[in-house]
């Protein structure tokens, strides 16, 4: 891959919102997906997570509904994704909970989001969208997918083959955001 390859990758890769529900995704598509994310960084090694991929459609659908909010109109377009991967937050090795606790940081979270973006990223690649959901009934979550009480459901990521077109993003501008050498 070249450079612009990989810009390109970036400046593609949205979060969908509006899924083709009659197209599924092959674990062999998940599994490179996932080698992404399992590949990523993380403090001191620490490796804090576990990925749940849901995929059986009566079971996903019951996991789509952990994460909606009928009140509020909250992601009810879960539904129509063909997978669902659930990422559960693992203790951190030594090393990364004495580093959190002298930096006051909670690197499992910040581990998890690096995670989090390769796996995005990936799918992308794949031709596929994703959307990162932190909105859902995470008591449901664990007793859907059997998660022991002492774990956290941290984020639940969408993926499934995009059924709407690129939207233009809008962000700040560089100025806004980026200084060199000193805040401004």
């Amino acid at each position: 891959m070249d450079k612009q390859e990989f810009y390109d990758l970036v400046n593609h890769r949205q979060s969908t919102r509006s899924f083709d529900a009659s197209r599924t995704v092959d674990r062999e598509t998940i599994a490179r997906i996932l080698e992404a994310g399992r590949m990523s960084p993380s403090a001191c090694n620490a490796q804090p997570w576990h990925f749940i991929v849901v995929d059986e459609p009566e079971l996903k659908n019951k996991v789509a509904d952990a994460a909606s909010a009928r009140l509020l109109g909250m992601n009810h377009f879960t539904k129509q994704a063909p997978v669902h991967i659930v990422v559960v937050e693992e203790k951190v090795n030594l090393s990364s909970g004495i580093g959190g606790l002298v930096k006051d940081k909670h690197f499992a979270f910040l581990d998890i989001g690096i995670a989090t973006a390769h796996i995005c990223l990936a799918a992308e690649a794949e031709g596929l969208g994703s959307c990162i959901l932190g909105w859902f009934a995470e008591s449901k979550m664990k007793k859907l997918l059997t998660i022991p009480d002492n774990k956290r459901v941290v984020l639940d990521i969408v993926i499934g083959y995009p059924a709407q077109p690129l939207r233009e993003k809008k962000r700040k501008s560089p100025e806004e955001i980026i200084s060199f050498n000193t805040y401004k």
